[in-house]
C-alpha cells in the first residue's frame, strides 16, 4: 500500500510510491498527457498522468477534473529539478486516482479580480498562493512571539473578552447588553494583566480586541489580535529592551523559515535583514524637532502641509512614515504628551504634561506596531487621572485596589499582530493579514 504523505515532505520519498490528498490548483495537457498541480495545504506538487501508465477510467477521471476538485492521487515520486511546486524539484508519476468531488466552476481564476469581489469571496480567496503564504507567515509570527516570551520568564494568563469598563478611550467601545446591564467588548487585556503580574511577575495575554473606530485607513481593523506583555518592577528602558529583542527574534524566525513564502508574495527582504537590536531611541520632543525641520526644508507644498505639526499633537501616518525613514530599522519614540495617551500612564518626574510612554515605529511606512508605557502605581494619582477624564471611579475599584496591596513600578506594551504581519510581509493593506477582516464596511463573510 502506498504511503500517505504531506507534499512538504515529498523529498523524503524519492523513488517511492506515495498517496497525496488535496485539491486541484490547476490542470493542463492534452491527449495522452495530463499535468495536475495538486495542493494539500502544506505545499504543491506536479502530478503527471500518462494514459499508457494508468487504468483508462482513472485517466478519464483526471481529464474531467476542474479547478479546486478534491482528489486522492497515488503515484511514484521522482526528482526533476524543473518540476514546479512548493517545495519543487519533485513530481509524481500518477498510477491511480480517487475523485472525491468534481468542483463547480470556480469563481476565482488567474485573471485579475477587484478587491471587493475577492473580499466577498474571502472564504475561497484564502486558497490562493499569496494568501496561503501570508497566513503561514502570520502563524510563524504568532508562534515566535509566544516562544520568545515563554522562554524569557513570561506566563500566558488569559484575560476577559467582556469587560465592565473602558481600557482605552471610551469613544471606541462596542457596547452590549449583559443581562440588563451595559458591558463592552475588550479593547485590551492590559488592566487585567496588571492584576496578574502581582501573582506571576511577568505575564502576557493573547487574543482578539475590538475598537469601534470609524476609520477606513489601510492600517485599521475593527477586530484585531494583540499580544500584551506586562512586567512587574520594570521601567521604560527595560521595556524597550524587551520590545527590541522580541521584534528582532520574530523577524529572524520569519527569514529563517519562510524564504519560499516571502518569494511568493515578492517581499524585498533586504530591509528585513537589517532588523536587529538595538533600535534607535528618540524622545517625542526630538521627533517634533526633526519633523518641523523636515517640513521647513521641503519645497513641496503638499509634503510641507502633511508634515506640519505642533508640540502636543499626536502623530499621523505621514509623521510616523517620515520619522521611520530617518532610520534603517524600527525606531522608538518615547515620552509623549500625556494628553494624547491613556489615563494609566506614569507621568515623567518634573514634567506632568509628559508621560513615560513609548511607541515603536516600523520602517517602510508601516507606522506604530507597538505601544507601551510605565503604568501609574500610586492609587491617589490614578484616581486623579480617572476623575480628570470623567471616567466613573466605581468601574475601576478593583484596578485601584491593586495600588493598595504591594504596589510596585511596572510596565507593559501591546503589539498588534496584523500590523506586524503587514510590515514583515510588505503588504499594501491590512485586510490581507487576517483570514476574515472586519472593516468599517465589512463583516461578511
Amino acid at each position: 500500500m502506498a504511503t500517505a504523505i504531506f507534499v512538504r515532505d515529498i523529498a523524503q520519498y524519492d523513488g517511492q510510491e506515495v498517496t497525496v490528498r488535496g485539491w486541484v490548483k490547476a490542470k493542463t495537457g492534452k491527449g495522452k498527457l495530463q499535468f495536475v498541480r495538486l495542493r494539500d495545504g502544506t505545499g504543491q506538487v506536479q502530478c503527471v498522468a500518462f494514459k499508457k501508465e494508468m487504468d483508462e477510467a482513472d485517466f478519464e477521471a483526471i481529464r474531467g477534473l476542474t479547478q479546486e476538485s478534491s482528489v486522492i492521487i497515488t503515484g511514484n515520486v521522482r526528482a526533476d529539478e524543473r518540476a514546479p511546486g512548493y517545495p519543487g524539484g519533485y513530481e509524481i508519476g500518477v498510477t491511480g486516482v480517487e475523485v472525491v468531488q468534481v468542483g463547480d466552476e470556480y469563481p476565482i481564476t488567474p485573471k485579475e479580480h477587484g478587491t471587493e469581489y475577492l473580499m466577498d469571496r474571502r472564504h475561497l480567496w484564502l486558497r490562493s498562493d499569496r494568501q496561503w503564504a501570508i497566513l503561514r507567515i502570520r502563524a510563524t509570527i504568532i508562534k515566535a512571539m509566544r516562544d520568545w516570551l515563554d522562554n524569557n520568564g513570561f506566563l500566558l494568563v488569559d484575560t476577559p473578552i467582556i469587560t465592565p469598563a473602558a481600557g482605552e478611550e471610551t469613544t471606541t467601545l462596542f457596547e452590549l447588553d449583559y443581562f440588563g446591564e451595559p458591558a463592552y467588548l475588550a479593547q485590551t487585556g492590559q488592566l487585567y494583566n496588571e492584576a496578574n503580574i502581582f501573582a506571576f511577575g511577568r505575564v502576557y495575554c493573547f487574543g482578539p480586541t475590538f475598537r469601534a473606530e470609524k476609520s477606513k485607513t489601510r492600517r485599521h481593523l475593527i477586530e484585531f489580535w494583540m499580544l500584551e506583555p506586562e512586567i512587574a518592577y520594570c521601567d521604560l528602558d527595560e521595556l524597550m529592551d524587551v520590545e527590541e529583542q522580541l521584534v528582532s527574534y520574530i523577524v529572524a524566525q520569519v527569514l529563517a523559515k519562510h524564504q519560499q513564502e516571502l518569494e511568493i508574495i515578492e517581499r524585498d527582504t533586504v530591509q528585513l535583514a537589517n532588523i536587529a537590536a538595538p533600535f534607535p531611541r528618540i524622545t517625542y520632543d526630538e521627533a517634533i524637532e526633526r519633523l518641523q525641520k523636515l517640513a521647513d526644508e521641503t519645497d513641496d507644498p503638499e509634503q510641507k502641509e502633511l508634515l506640519k505639526i505642533e508640540w502636543g499633537e499626536d502623530f499621523g501616518s505621514p509623521h510616523e512614515t517620515a520619522l521611520a525613514e530617518m532610520f534603517n530599522r524600527p525606531v522608538f519614540v518615547y515620552h509623549y504628551p500625556s494628553a494624547v495617551k491613556a489615563f494609566y500612564m506614569q507621568p515623567v518626574a518634573g514634567r506632568d504634561e509628559v508621560c513615560r510612554s513609548v511607541d515603536l515605529l516600523a520602517p517602510e511606512g508601516y507606522g506604530e506596531i507597538i505601544g507601551g508605557s510605565e503604568r501609574i502605581f500610586d492609587a491617589d494619582l490614578l484616581r486623579q487621572k480617572l476623575q480628570a477624564q470623567g471616567l466613573p471611579e466605581e468601574n475601576y475599584d478593583w484596578y485601584l485596589q491593586l495600588r493598595q496591596f504591594g504596589s510596585v513600578p511596572h510596565a507593559g506594551f501591546g503589539i498588534g499582530i496584523e500590523r506586524t504581519v503587514a510590515w514583515i510581509c510588505g503588504l499594501d493593506h491590512i485586510r490581507e493579514t487576517i483570514p476574515y477582516a472586519r472593516l468599517l464596511n465589512r463583516k461578511y463573510p
